[in-house]
């Protein structure tokens, strides 16, 4: 910068010298002729031999020369500048980390030589220390300035404290100065002080990093695959069975299932049904339990065996399905196609389906109460939570139930079922005037209601929760209504909050009156992400926007998500089911918009000892009552018997009760009347007005003997 502006302060006397000259002859030619200058004088004056034109050209060399020196300097400085501070960057982040790495070796180099420990961990150089005579290297020119760089050797004392310092030390480099210097540099090193200046290059070799301090991690995530062709969020029965359905349309496909939980997919309708009437003591461990028709199984849907090593997944010859347990996906980037995991790990994928269900919902009245309230409360959802669960119900004296629907009646039933033989007292309550009161009718809730009794079970109807409290021993839970109840431990059933976390990463839409991810009829979010389960709200072609938290919706839509991940493109027409067991004795299976402010009809009959939960698996052969028959079954079955005349139906034994919408059966439920569900989705799917739903009834012959 310098130099150019000593270069324009002698060029500037001569081009003002060149602008009056050429001022001047303008003139004197302006006087000669009498008249104004034409343009191709002017241009005869500027590049012309005559009038000024010498002195004009080597004015406009003079400056144009000057302009470009000027920026080719800029240019060069930026560029040099660039470079620095990449060099500069660098450097620090080297020195950083042998900084660090000598803090931690100071003792060792503080120690005198005749310590043990300290002789151990001592390296010796490789090499002898070279002569203490300053080394000049070659000058450095840049823009005709020469600045010579001189570094010295240290003294012996550095010499011993590098040689006893880790090999880390020794190949970092020293911090570049912001501003270039011709004097040397000297380099100390104060013993018994743990900050320890970095050696410069020219006075220690590099040399590899000590294994016991390395630089960088040779693989942060190793049990992590970079991509999968087919990437599954959640490890339930919508992965599962999404993953069954993407290997049978596409047997080479590689398949990974990530899931929080540290367990393999398994099914949860058994952690509050079979489960908890297991006489196995060590049913908690083995998870086995007997179905109603006698025959055991695992809750588990297959083996570890089953199942691939992520990390061999890519390697695997034809395909597999691979769980990554224990990790949960954070974040979801849809234009670079990949997903960041809890742990920072990253995974690229394909297609890509949600399938994250929910977690339990607590009363709002629990959470203000504090920590010895909350420790003594259970959301129910997961396997810990039977284990915990069950382990509870065997040490407390009393048990209460906050919930009224499917959770909350099955739980009550199943502890109830075995409160006696343990000694303990098991209560349930709910605002509602009935078991499951938001899905049967008044009637047949109420009658639910006293087999729940039956079961040993206090139950209290119409309990809104004011305040939960622990005080003695025992929490103390105040209703709306003044009454009092006692207790040891709370289970909280009052339903279930979708995992939509990320929706706000994905870009995805979520349903502000469903609540779940906002797909279409065939399970799409977007052009590569599906969604399937719990966290789902679908458009039914027939039923219209739902969202449906039941084992065999997992079932259909998972499986309808991977027929279309592998590019079926069918829409959602399969009318998923749902069940529910009161026990051995009574239960009941349900199809559509099950909703009791919903008109309903009902037809019953007279149950028979081949009318049970228990009888029915142990026809069917099936333990879990999921979708196992096919639509063309309802078109072949034929009308029953008429109903007879003047029938009991305060028993409520068996029945079909319909649930109506603007004339149109919109739901279906099958009060002890099982194997007959591809009827009820045939009338569902046909969409017609009855004149007479007792008719309609006779095609699930419930008058037969």
């Amino acid at each position: 910068m310098f130099k150019c502006k000593t270069v324009w302060n002698k060029l500037a006397p001569l081009a003002r010298a060149s602008s009056t000259l050429c001022l001047q002859n303008t003139r004197k030619s302006v006087l000669r002729h009498g008249r104004r200058l034409e343009i191709i004088q002017k241009a005869q004056m500027s590049s012309g031999a005559t009038g000024g034109g010498g002195e004009n050209t080597l004015y406009f060399v003079l400056v144009g020369a000057t302009f470009l020196g000027a920026g080719v300097y800029t240019y060069r400085t930026v560029s040099r500048d660039k470079e620095r501070y990449n060099e500069r960057m660098m450097q620090i982040a080297r020195t950083k980390q042998g900084l660090e790495a000598a803090k931690a070796a100071a003792v060792v180099v503080g120690k005198p030589k005749e310590d043990p420990i300290a002789e151990a961990s001592a390296v010796e150089p490789e090499e002898p220390a070279p002569a203490e005579e300053p080394i000049v290297t070659e000058p450095i020119v840049e823009s005709s300035i020469t600045v010579p760089v001189t570094e010295t050797v240290p003294e012996p004392a550095v010499e011993q404290a590098v040689s006893e310092a880790p090999e880390v030390i020794k190949s970092e480099e020293p911090i570049a100065p912001l501003v270039e210097s011709a004097e040397p540099t000297s380099v100390t090193i104060a013993e018994h002080v743990p900050e320890i200046t970095p050696v410069s290059e020219s006075a220690a070799t590099p040399e590899p990093a000590s294994a016991a301090v390395p630089l960088e991690p040779t693989a942060a995530h190793p049990d992590v695959p970079e991509h999968a062709s087919y990437l599954l969020i959640g490890g339930g029965t919508a992965s599962f069975a999404a993953a069954r359905s993407i290997r049978a349309r596409d047997p080479g496909a590689r398949v990974l299932i990530i899931t929080e939980e540290s367990d393999l997919p398994y099914m949860r309708p058994p952690l509050s049904k079979e489960l908890w009437f297991s006489d196995d003591p060590k049913v908690t461990e083995t998870l086995h339990f007997k179905q109603w028709n006698g025959k055991e199984r695992s809750i588990y849907f297959q083996p570890p065996t089953f199942y691939v090593d992520p990390i061999d997944l890519a390697k695997v010859e034809n395909g597999g399905v691979a769980v990554l347990t224990g990790r949960k996906v954070v974040h979801m980037d849809v234009r670079e196609n990949k997903v960041k995991l809890s742990d920072g790990a990253e995974i690229s994928y394909d297609k890509c389906l949600i399938a994250t269900g929910g977690v339990p919902r607590n009363l709002q009245v629990v959470e203000r109460a504090g920590e010895e309230v909350k420790k003594r409360t259970t959301l129910f959802r997961k396997i810990e939570d039977f284990r915990s669960l069950e382990k509870i119900s065997r040490e407390v004296k009393s048990i209460t139930i906050i919930g009224g629907g499917f959770l909350g009646s099955e739980l009550a039933c199943a502890i109830g079922r075995r409160s006696t033989d343990i000694g303990l007292e098991v209560i349930q309550m709910y605002p509602e005037k009935g078991n499951m009161g938001k899905v049967l009718p008044e009637y047949l809730s109420n009658w639910t209601t006293e087999k729940v009794r039956r079961e040993g079970v206090n139950v209290m109807t119409e309990a809104v929760v004011k305040n939960v409290t622990y005080k003695d021993g025992k929490l103390d839970i105040k209703l709306k209504d003044g009454r009092h109840v006692k207790t040891d431990h709370i289970v909280a059933a009052v339903g279930l909050e979708p995992s939509v976390e990320l929706a706000k990463s994905a870009g995805l839409e979520v349903d502000s009156d469903f609540g779940g991810y906002r797909v279409n009829a065939e399970l799409q979010a977007r052009s590569n992400i599906w969604v399937a389960g719990d966290a789902a709200c679908f458009y039914d072609i027939k039923l219209g926007r739902r969202r449906v938290e039941h084992h065999d919706h997992a079932v259909v839509s998972g499986r309808l998500a991977g027929e279309n991940m592998t590019g079926a493109n069918k829409p959602y027409w399969h009318q998923s089911m749902f069940w529910s067991d009161l026990g051995p004795d009574v239960g009941y299976e349900a199809i559509g918009i099950v909703d009791s402010s919903l008109p309903t009809v009902g037809v019953f009959a007279k149950a028979t000892a081949k009318d049970t939960p228990k009888a029915a698996t142990e026809q069917s052969g099936t333990g879990i009552r999921s979708e196992s028959e096919t639509e063309e079954v309802a078109s072949t079955v034929k009308a029953g018997a008429p109903a007879p005349p003047n029938q009991q139906k305060e028993d409520y034994g068996k029945g079909v009760i319909f649930y109506l919408r603007d004339k149109v059966v919109v739901g279906v439920v099958l009060w002890n009347v099982f194997n007959r569900m591809p009827i009820a989705r045939k009338i569902i799917k046909d969409g017609e007005e009855h004149a007479d739903l007792n008719e309609v009834a006779k095609l699930f012959n419930i008058h037969e003997d």
